[in-house]
């Protein structure tokens, strides 16, 4: 299907074509006629399949054709990241479109955000958590909105905002047209979908989430504390240009990114105990090549919009199928090709065949050619639970030891003093 069968408004077309877009992909070229129309949509597709243009594409003509000095469309998204690559998208495809839009999402200050609210922009993309917080003023209105976007529903689920999605549902108008993505679609969403659509168009590219056609997957087997030095390897043989990199935890993402940089290894982190600047760097530090390697947790797993990304590892094996479809879905992004890592210790294996189940087939065990596996096993990574629960509690043991200290210091600096003011008592002359 060629662009001109879709009857966009020329102005957005000129603006997808500059894009470089040649044509729809199949979400596109089945979502959006119906979007165009005016339905409601549930469609359920593989991550990486085009989604977001999906549902942006017949919003913009419907606001492009119809101009209004009023908030008209608000998409909610579960992470700060998908937010702010959804703005971008929005903006760059309506370059010719005159079209002004806002992200609304934690971590930074909300006055600017108030001041999108004020000026009416015609699109706002929101996290549930923030949108909450500025509904709770008035210059916060959601009474024009026409067209709802809910993406990532599932991950919504998974991330408790389901609850938040519900009271925001309450403060926009009955009469919409909701347009619900997901790449997964438990039975929570389902019955969620019957209070949020209308007689919706149900889209369902495949029967099953599985990763897109263009990753190629393989397993890396190794010990856990041998999957640091290989993936140094892989990085100083050129195996691995760029790669975005998943572990379990925080912590572990912040060990990883400083034992590559003292590899001498470009690399940054982004999860959810860094400020929102600090993501927001290393992400496009990560996007202009400064780093080769970004570190995440799997608040990135559907964040992350990258330009030819390569390489997606997996540090650590995710303990569910379906992260692990999200994760290699930042790879081979809109029919373009990628290589999903999957670093394999010994006790994840378990997790490793809920994953083979899930995508039908057995994942490729690749060995690399003079990595030494019997090497003397690095400094763990990560430091065991039950030994920084004893750090901290020595810690928090001698903050009380020298809260008590001062106290009593000052409370014999108080009695001190009192002394010194206590007027002397003068005894009385004998008549």
């Amino acid at each position: 299907m060629s662009f001109s069968k879709l009857a966009l408004h020329p102005n957005l077309v000129r603006g997808i074509q500059e894009l470089g877009f040649s044509r729809p992909t199949p979400i596109q070229a089945e979502a959006v006629p119906e979007g165009l129309a005016g339905r409601d949509v549930l469609a359920c597709a593989m991550t990486g399949s085009g989604k977001t243009a999906a549902f942006l594409w017949p919003i913009m003509h419907q606001l492009i054709a119809q101009p209004r000095r009023a908030t008209r469309a608000l998409i909610l998204t579960p992470t700060r990241e998908l937010a702010a690559q959804i703005l971008e998208d929005f903006q760059e495809l309506g370059a010719y479109a005159g079209l002004t839009g806002a992200a609304i999402y934690g971590g930074v200050g909300m006055g600017p955000q108030e001041s999108a609210f004020r000026r009416k922009v015609d699109l706002l993309v929101s996290t549930p958590g923030r949108l909450l917080d500025h509904l709770q003023y008035d210059y916060a209105q959601l009474n024009t909105i026409e067209h709802f976007v809910l993406d990532e529903a599932d991950r919504m689920l998974d991330m408790g905002f389901l609850p938040d999605v519900k009271r925001i549902v309450q403060r926009i108008p009955t009469r919409r047209q909701t347009l619900l993505f997901s790449a997964t679609m438990p039975k929570p969403i389902e019955v969620l979908t019957r209070t949020l659509l209308q007689s919706p168009v149900r889209i369902q590219l495949q029967r099953r989430a599985a990763p897109a056609s263009g990753i190629t997957q393989a397993v890396y087997p190794v010990s856990q504390e041998l999957k640091r030095s290989l993936l140094v390897a892989l990085l100083e043989r050129g195996d691995l240009q760029d790669a975005l990199v998943f572990t379990r935890t925080k912590h572990r993402a912040n060990r990883l990114a400083t034992a590559l940089v003292n590899a001498g290894i470009q690399a940054d982190r982004i999860h959810g105990n860094r400020s929102q600047a600090q993501r927001t760097a290393a992400l496009a530090g990560f996007k202009a090549g400064k780093f080769r390697v970004l570190v995440a947790t799997d608040i990135a797993a559907r964040g992350i919009d990258v330009e030819a990304l390569g390489h997606v590892v997996n540090f650590d094996v995710p303990k569910v199928p379906e992260d692990y479809i999200h994760r290699v879905g930042r790879t081979a992004r809109a029919e373009a090709v990628g290589e999903a890592f999957t670093f394999v210790a010994p006790e994840e294996e378990s997790e490793l065949r809920a994953i083979e189940r899930a995508v039908g087939q057995k994942l490729p065990r690749v060995r690399v050619p003079e990595f030494d596996y019997s090497a003397r096993p690095d400094a763990k990574l990560e430091v065991p639970i039950a030994d920084r629960i004893a750090v901290i509690r020595a810690r928090k043991r001698e903050e009380r030891a020298r809260a008590k200290v001062n106290t009593e210091r000052r409370a014999r600096v108080t009695a001190e003093g009192m002394r010194e003011r206590r007027p002397r008592v003068r005894s009385r002359s004998r008549r």
